[in-house]
């Protein structure tokens, strides 16, 4: 962990200083918002199988439909808005350009993938979504893991700067989901043990 993690200011930080800062050595996730340190725990086990999985049913669904172009990347550095000093981490995205280089702008994803945990709070899902649609982001997945009901994914396209839920899928359900750079059909039981 570098020197300004250990001792950092109070903020608020740049997103240039963020870019700065080393990653954390723990496997914990600092994303910046609003110009301050949000700093979430590593991922779950379940969390990352969830996460790889994921992103093989996705290239696997690209490669059918021909989509060259498009590269499927676990958790990257994305700079949502120097004015806003916000940068997130998606756990999975589409980009449509080689993935070359530490960060991306917004305008680089087709899609961003959040799995949340019950940990994530309402705020931190609001403000998330909120930053993805105001980037422009044209489509965000949200994934909740809850230990009662499995997961649920619901697949948002954005329309007139809002996101619209388009499709949901529940528990082990497959089906083709239609909010996305190409319709790709996902199978929820393969995304859990």
């Amino acid at each position: 962990m570098s020197a300004a993690l250990q001792h950092p200011m109070i903020g608020p930080y740049t997103v240039e200083e963020w870019l700065a800062l080393d990653p954390p050595v723990d496997g914990s996730r600092l994303e910046l918002i609003f110009g301050y340190l949000h700093l979430t725990p590593a991922p779950s086990g379940e969390h990352q199988f969830a996460s790889s999985r994921l992103v093989r049913q996705i290239e696997d669904a690209l490669d059918e439909a021909g989509r060259t172009g498009l590269y499927v990347v676990p958790a990257v550095n994305v700079r949502i808005s120097t004015a806003w000093r916000t940068a997130l981490i998606p756990d999975v995205v589409i980009l449509n350009h080689e993935p070359s280089g530490a960060s991306f702008a917004p305008d680089a994803l087709e899609l961003a993938v959040e799995i949340w945990s019950p940990g994530n709070t309402r705020a931190e899902r609001d403000t998330k979504l909120a930053g993805y649609a105001n980037a422009g982001v044209p489509f965000v997945w949200i994934i909740e893991q809850d230990d009662l009901r499995g997961l649920r994914l619901t697949a948002h396209r954005l329309t007139d700067g809002q996101y619209v839920g388009e499709n949901v899928l529940e528990g082990k359900e497959s089906a083709a989901v239609t909010a996305g750079p190409t319709p790709i059909t996902l199978d929820l039981a393969k995304l859990q043990f």
